[in-house]
């Protein structure tokens, strides 16, 4: 994968470049989509510490389905050039319908403002739309994104991954470590780190993600994504980090690296998305800086 940085030499820039490549880098008018089994201790809970982590983790997407909704925080995070840039997002997500709303910050200046001002994106299946878009995109319209056209399958474009790609990332998970329990926001967590393989999860994924994640798995320099993931009792992906790499063009081709982190909570919230009518995507040129 190959993001282009801003050629003004400054390292913040860069950065920001990097994290926000979707939001620099994309014309609207051509680039625009298992149950949870397992063992029970009793009392109605899986015994999730007992069993094996590929069990585990393979099942973590299937057992988010079926709860529905839930409340999102993200945060992705870019260091280039000696700066480290984070993007913050929050919102909502239906993993049954594979759709969620979420209020994404960018960092300072990120978009040319000093106001940060939120981004609006809608993530469905195969499609990420974005309001307050800025670079010449009118107040009152949407930019529509074809993940699948992606080189990265919208793990990192939007400035954040996807809640249900993160967790079936997991389906792809090998060389796993149970780090054994911890405790996250009050709620014991079972910690797993391990490498998920692009390929492998693309192929494991439901028919919503796999071609996004197989859009990724051919666009990435790294097939392999580092990941530590945090898992309640239920079996339910609590919080989840991924090291992402991919290549970077400036005035030198560098190795980056992308940390994106999702925490889940709130299960059962109702997710309501509403798709934007054609008449309010915009289809004109995107500024790109």
């Amino acid at each position: 994968m190959v993001v282009q940085q801003y050629r003004d030499g400054g390292g913040a820039r860069a950065a920001r470049a990097l994290a926000v490549a979707g939001v620099i880098a994309v014309t609207a008018g051509c680039v625009g989509g298992g149950g949870g089994g397992g063992g029970s201790d009793g009392s109605g809970q899986r015994a999730v510490a007992a069993e094996r982590p590929l069990d585990v983790l393979g099942r973590a997407a299937g057992v988010l389905a079926e709860t529905g909704g839930a409340e999102a925080r993200t945060s992705m995070e870019t260091a280039a050039g000696g700066t480290r840039v984070t993007i913050r997002g929050e919102g909502t997500y239906d993993f049954r319908k594979q759709m969620g709303r979420l209020k994404v910050v960018l960092p300072t200046d990120a978009a040319g403002a000093d106001d940060r001002r939120p981004i609006t994106e809608l993530l469905a299946p195969g499609a990420l739309y974005m309001k307050n878009r800025g670079a010449g995109v009118p107040d009152d319209k949407w930019v529509r994104i074809d993940t699948t056209a992606l080189e990265d399958g919208n793990l990192v474009t939007g400035g954040v991954t996807d809640p249900m790609a993160a967790a079936e990332l997991l389906r792809g998970a090998g060389d796993v470590t149970y780090m054994g329990e911890s405790e996250l926001a009050g709620v014991t967590v079972h910690h797993y780190r391990g490498v998920a393989d692009l390929n492998r999860a693309a192929r494991a994924a439901s028919p919503q993600s796999r071609g996004a994640l197989s859009a990724a798995a051919k666009g990435f320099s790294k097939d392999a994504v580092p990941f530590d993931a945090y898992l309640d009792e239920e079996g339910r992906l609590r919080k989840v980090r991924h090291r992402f790499s991919f290549a970077s063009e400036g005035r030198e081709t560098a190795e980056v690296t992308v940390v994106s982190t999702l925490l889940l909570y709130g299960f059962g919230a109702p997710v309501t998305v509403t798709l934007p009518d054609d008449d309010d995507i915009y289809t004109g040129e995107i500024w790109q800086g």
